[in-house]
């Protein structure tokens, strides 16, 4: 995506500041009156403002431009306080207050509002081949389900474990990302979160 020429940030900053202020966007003739300018060079910078991403108009309606990008206005990342888990113990609901030990601050795009986190320091070498290292720290989505190929945690025999996912006709089998290590076939287990990043101190 092209970044803007001076002219058309004018042009583009004047059309979002317009749909701020009066809730519906300006037409070609006021964008014509308010740059001194011919009717002909509003509609080519128009132009070059859709092709570039910036703005989008439905040619069917009138006043339908929409301001796509404006990056004066840009919001900060969202940002989520994660509960880190500590060891966890057998018997212990995994994301039970006895495991907490203390919280972790995440950004996107490891996080999405609506969504909720825990993460856990990685231990072990089994998953190397996917770039996770002991040491890491997986922000993990919460969720009970997971799909092919995802790296989940799971709970196995109230045991908790870093795998990949795959449903398999009559089990499940927990795939490591490293060929030292062997799968773990299940028909009893539980999914607790699918992995949404790593973080990483150097």
């Amino acid at each position: 995506m092209k970044d803007l020429t001076e002219r058309q940030r004018e042009f583009r900053d004047f059309i979002a500041d317009y749909i701020e202020e009066n809730s519906y966007p300006p037409t070609v003739r006021e964008m014509a009156e308010h740059f001194d300018v011919s009717l002909r060079a509003v509609q080519d910078h128009v132009s070059a403002l859709q092709k570039k991403g910036f703005i989008s108009v439905n040619p069917k309606l009138s006043r339908s431009m929409k301001v796509l990008r404006d990056e004066r206005k840009q919001e900060p990342p969202f940002t989520a306080k994660v509960p880190m888990l500590g060891t966890v113990a057998a018997g212990i609901p995994i994301l039970s207050e006895e495991n907490l030990d203390g919280y972790v601050t995440v950004t996107e795009p490891f996080v999405k509002p609506g969504k909720e986190y825990f993460a856990l320091h990685v231990r072990g070498s089994s998953m190397i081949n996917a770039g996770i290292l002991e040491g890491d720290v997986a922000v993990i989505e919460q969720s009970a389900t997971a799909l092919d190929g995802q790296i989940v945690v799971a709970v196995v025999d109230e045991a908790i474990t870093l795998k990949r996912f795959y449903k398999e006709a009559s089990r499940v089998r927990l795939q490591p990302e490293n060929p030292a290590f062997q799968p773990i076939y299940c028909t009893n287990v539980r999914i607790v979160g699918v992995l949404a990043g790593i973080l990483r101190q150097y």
